[in-house]
C-alpha cells in the first residue's frame, strides 16, 4: 500500500509529463489540464491502496482512458455545436500554464539567453512534429520514451501486443527523425 506521501511524490513527478501527453493527444490545453486533474483524482479516490510500485501502469491506463473519454464527450458536444452553430462562444488564448513554473534549482539557470532561446525553439519543434504523428504511435513514443516504461509495460497501458508497441515506436522515431532533419535540426 502506497502511504500518503508515496502517492503525493508520485503525483508530483508525473503531472508535468502526463499535462504534455494529455495535450498532444487532445490539442487544448484547459481540456488537457481537467484531463489530468481527473485522472490524478482517480487514482487517489479509487487506487491510493495499491503498492507504489503498480501506481505508474495505473495511472497511465486512467490517464489514457480519460483522453479516449474526452473524445467521445467531444463527439457528442460536436453534434449539437454543429446544429446551433451560433450559440459558441469566442474563444480566447491562454498562457501555456508550464510557462509559470519555476525551473529547478541549477537546470537552466547557468544557460545564456542564446541558449535558453534555441533550446525553446528546437522544443518547440519537436513539439509540433510529435504532435503530427499518428494517435497510437504518439502514444507510444510518450510512453516508452518520455514515461520511461519498458515494452511490456507500454503494451499494457495501451491495450495491445508488445510487438505493437514496437512497430508503433519504431515508426515514430523514424519519422520524427525525418521531419526534424527536413526542418534543420540536428541533434
Amino acid at each position: 500500500m502506497a502511504s500518503k506521501q508515496e502517492l503525493d511524490d508520485f503525483l508530483a513527478g508525473v503531472e508535468r509529463r502526463a499535462f504534455k501527453q494529455a495535450a498532444f493527444a487532445v490539442r487544448d490545453d484547459d481540456a488537457a489540464l481537467d484531463i489530468v486533474q481527473d485522472a490524478m483524482l482517480k487514482v487517489t479516490v479509487h487506487y491510493a491502496d495499491r503498492p507504489p510500485a503498480e501506481l505508474p501502469l495505473v495511472f497511465t491506463r486512467i490517464l489514457q482512458n480519460a483522453i479516449h473519454d474526452h473524445f467521445r464527450r467531444q463527439k457528442v458536444r460536436n453534434t449539437w455545436v454543429t446544429l446551433f452553430s451560433a450559440l459558441t462562444p469566442n474563444s480566447e488564448e491562454d498562457a501555456d500554464p508550464l510557462e509559470t513554473l519555476e525551473a529547478m534549482t541549477g537546470s537552466q539557470a547557468a544557460e545564456s539567453a542564446a541558449d535558453k532561446f534555441e533550446r525553446s525553439q528546437v522544443v518547440g519543434i519537436i513539439e509540433e512534429e510529435i504532435a503530427k504523428l499518428p494517435a497510437r504511435q504518439r502514444e507510444a513514443f510518450l510512453l516508452r520514451y518520455w514515461e520511461d516504461f519498458d515494452v511490456a509495460e507500454t503494451a499494457a497501458a495501451m491495450g495491445c501486443s508488445e510487438g505493437s508497441v514496437k512497430t508503433h515506436c519504431s515508426r515514430a522515431t523514424h519519422a520524427l527523425a525525418r521531419a526534424l532533419r527536413s526542418r534543420g535540426v540536428s541533434l
